[in-house]
């Protein structure tokens, strides 16, 4: 490393240079050759009406690409918030809900205070904790998947929940979510990115309690992953202060008319959940016959226990047949293994090879 370099490395905040990036799923080059079941993608592809607007936005010559998009995304909100049933001015369009989680912390915890979150669950949050110097408080859960040593009082600035849990699948009822928002000080964040694979959400709560926010994302359930539309719901002076915090001009153009005709093309969307579901229930019976121990999901997941409680066995011998799934080297995590749920032919191929792997 040479002076420059050094000087550079010195300038980091100390924070920075500290943290370890967060690591995204594998992508393979090939994806073609591969079955991808590691990322949570929705396997069938968005609402033919998505295509349509995007083409219509972009127009013959994609003249419309040179001028800058709506900073508010006013349709798509207008979309979200019909489908929803709050007003406008309750909801926010991101970046992804990846933005929304980032705002959030930038806007409610500053560098030495405290954030909550559950362990196991989106290690993003930590990462996005530490980027801010925020100090990271996790909360283990016990056998009946409760969150074990909740104070009385939480008085950290924002406490993350993930429900349905990623990567285990449960989900937490809403009765515990309205207890956990009665002893929070700060802001309850109720991360709801599998909450439509679900048979119950959180929003309501949005009115009933003032520090509850719930996120969204438009990846999983509605097959947009490529191109990151996220939304957050909230009191309207929690818009407000996100508002000011989120990149101006954070959702292109495209993304937009992708996020107003997904949002209200329900026919389709519906379509899509039923089958996923349908097979997650298929697949969670099969590996049940395996005698794998499978958590009940409500995700477009599973999290899958082998009888040896080896999971990097079996991940090792999927990724040999091009079947990708996700395995965390963790010691909460390593015994088993998070499974996507794609289409039922390509599960229906996951099984056979883990019936060869034995």
């Amino acid at each position: 490393m040479g002076e420059q370099d050094k000087k550079v490395i010195s300038a980091l905040r100390p924070n920075i240079s500290a943290m370890v990036a967060y690591v995204p799923g594998f992508q393979p080059h090939d994806g073609q050759k591969w079955i991808k079941l590691n990322t949570n993608e929705n396997p069938y592809p968005p609402s033919p009406k998505v295509v349509a607007a995007i083409l219509h936005e972009l127009g013959p010559v994609g003249d419309s690409l040179r001028q800058y998009p709506d900073p508010p995304s006013s349709a798509a909100r207008a979309a979200a918030a019909k489908l929803y049933g709050v007003d406008e001015s309750w909801v926010m369009i991101a970046n992804g809900s990846d933005e929304v989680l980032n705002c959030l912390i930038r806007a409610f915890a500053g560098e030495g205070e405290e954030l909550a979150m559950i362990q196991p669950s989106y290690s993003y949050y930590a990462t996005l904790a530490a980027i801010q110097g925020v100090q990271v408080r996790m909360f283990n859960l016990d056998k009946d998947w409760q969150i074990e040593g909740l104070p009385e009082r939480y008085r950290g600035k924002i406490f993350f929940l993930t429900s349905p849990n990623a990567p285990l699948g449960i989900t937490f009822n809403k009765a515990t979510i309205a207890d956990l928002a009665a002893r929070c000080d700060g802001i309850l964040v109720v991360d709801e990115a599998y909450a439509d694979f679900a048979d119950e959400n959180a929003i309501d709560l949005v009115e009933q309690f003032d520090n509850v926010v719930v996120s969204r994302t438009l990846s999983k359930s509605y097959a947009l992953a490529g191109m990151r539309i996220g939304l957050a719901i909230a009191r309207p002076e929690v818009i407000a202060a996100l508002d000011k915090i989120r990149d101006h001009y954070n959702l292109d153009r495209l993304a937009q008319a992708a996020a107003v005709a997904a949002l209200e093309d329900q026919v389709y969307f519906r379509s899509c959940i039923e089958k996923i579901c349908t097979t997650r229930d298929w697949f969670a019976a099969a590996l049940g016959k395996l005698h794998y121990s499978v958590l009940p999901s409500k995700g477009n997941f599973i999290f899958a226990i082998p009888p040896d409680r080896d999971g990097r066995r079996i991940y090792d011998g999927l990724y040999a047949r091009k079947i990708l799934v996700r395995h965390f080297g963790d010691g909460l995590l390593a015994h088993g293994l998070r499974i996507s749920i794609g289409s039922r032919e390509e599960m229906e191929s996951a099984l056979q090879a883990i019936r060869e792997i034995g």
